[in-house]
């Protein structure tokens, strides 16, 4: 769809976190000298790792919040690169926490505020863990909810974490705009019956997933001139 056709009667534009607001990779990052020629294929792994087990402890009815899920991942990854450093582990983890905002987010998330949109977080993350890179990234006073799938007891894509969007900001589906990086959400969300704008950062292939995203952007700046 192009940026002619917006889309009328939105009220509340709602966020992934991971991978859209935030950079998974920034904490990595961050001790990417302790992991030498490692770094990339550390952080890949872990990230990889971290979204499996969110689906796969779904399929299980095995919940673990986000922070256990990401631990679990992270220490996969040493395992597979064979890393036995426990201070570099922890420090990982406190990264995580810090985890640097895309350089747009700021400004695109101001121009929708200032437009009248209710802006909301829409993600697997703990609610510690989105309040704190929520601060780390100084927009606490842009973001009008902060909704964690803990609520809910199960990650993404199961229609229930989408409902929780419905039912804490009192909208219809179709007065959402959703906006994920991660093309499994994308179509996740699409199929649940959102608007979506699918915010592809790293030139992924599209899905073959029920759900069909509305827009496809390149990063979030592209937002604001898709909804009326």
């Amino acid at each position: 769809m192009s940026p002619q056709n917006k889309i009328d009667g939105i009220r509340a534009c709602v966020f992934d976190a991971y991978g859209t607001l935030f950079d998974v990779h920034s904490a990595v990052g961050k001790h990417r000298d302790r992991l030498g020629e490692k770094a990339e294929q550390v952080s890949v792994l872990w990230r990889t790792k971290q979204l499996e087990y969110t689906w796969l402890r779904s399929l299980m009815k095995q919940h673990a919040d986000f922070w256990k899920v990401t631990l679990d991942a992270l220490d996969f990854s040493f395992d597979m690169h064979g890393i036995a450093d426990t201070d570099l582990r922890d420090d990982l983890m406190n990264a995580y926490l810090g985890l640097d905002a895309y350089p747009e987010v700021p400004e695109v998330l101001s121009v929708l505020k200032d437009r009248g949109f209710r802006l909301a977080i829409l993600s697997n993350g703990t609610p510690a863990m989105l309040d704190a890179a929520i601060k780390n990234s100084g927009i606490e006073n842009l973001i009008d909810a902060n909704l964690s799938i803990e609520d809910v007891g199960i990650f993404k894509p199961d229609p229930k974490v989408y409902q929780l969007a419905l039912d804490k900001l009192s909208v219809q589906p179709g007065e959402i705009i959703f906006q994920s990086s991660n093309a499994w959400d994308a179509a996740g969300a699409s199929a649940f019956g959102f608007n979506v704008a699918w915010v592809n950062r790293f030139g992924q292939s599209k899905e073959r997933l029920p759900g069909n995203p509305n827009f496809e952007i390149k990063t979030l700046m592209g937002l604001p001139d898709l909804i009326n």
